[in-house]
């Protein structure tokens, strides 16, 4: 097999992206638990929709994804109401609006409308941010294009500190 210079660094990135990912979902799990312990919030992954399908004796496995993926964490806050959002992270200077799957933003949408907190936890440039669902998704009106850089939503630049405290934003007013 040739080596293909394009192909490897596709991979390359792919396994970058991907290792950033996990790292921002495990600092909004420590967040998760400051908030669990502190009694203000219980909020959980949500599990993929995975099935396995047949199980290796080297602890390897083949499966498949039953379903469209919600939005990655759900929970309850201590007023009672429900926070569902999605967890996206770049590498790059700037978010794209469209970077949810069309069922991430239903389900987003058909929480907001039952009166839960629907939003969107961001990672740009080492900078944590939690954007409402209806900013996000009206994303073109508030900012005049369908993409968002750090320095556009730092009214919603949340704490950090080693965990991602998407409840407690920056700037006071952030996320009213």
């Amino acid at each position: 097999m040739a080596y293909n210079q394009q192909t490897a660094r596709r991979q390359h990135q792919n396994a970058v992206n991907n290792a950033q990912g996990h790292l921002f979902e495990s600092t909004i799990l420590a967040g998760c638990n400051t908030y669990r312990e502190d009694g203000r919030a219980e909020i959980n992954k949500t599990p993929e929709p995975f099935r396995v399908l047949n199980k290796g004796n080297d602890g390897m496995f083949m499966g498949r994804f039953t379903a469209h993926a919600q939005p990655d964490f759900q929970g309850t806050l201590d007023d009672g109401r429900s926070i569902v959002f999605e967890a996206k992270t770049t590498t790059t200077d700037r978010l794209k609006r469209d970077i949810l799957t069309v069922e991430q933003q239903n389900a987003l949408e058909r929480h907001l409308n039952l009166g839960a907190v629907a939003a969107v936890c961001v990672s740009i440039e080492d900078k944590f941010f939690f954007i409402p669902w209806e900013i996000w998704r009206d994303m073109k009106n508030h900012y005049g294009r369908k993409y968002v850089t750090a320095e556009d939503i730092e009214e919603y630049q949340v704490k950090f500190n080693g965990c991602v405290l998407f409840l407690d934003y920056v700037h006071e007013n952030g996320g009213e």
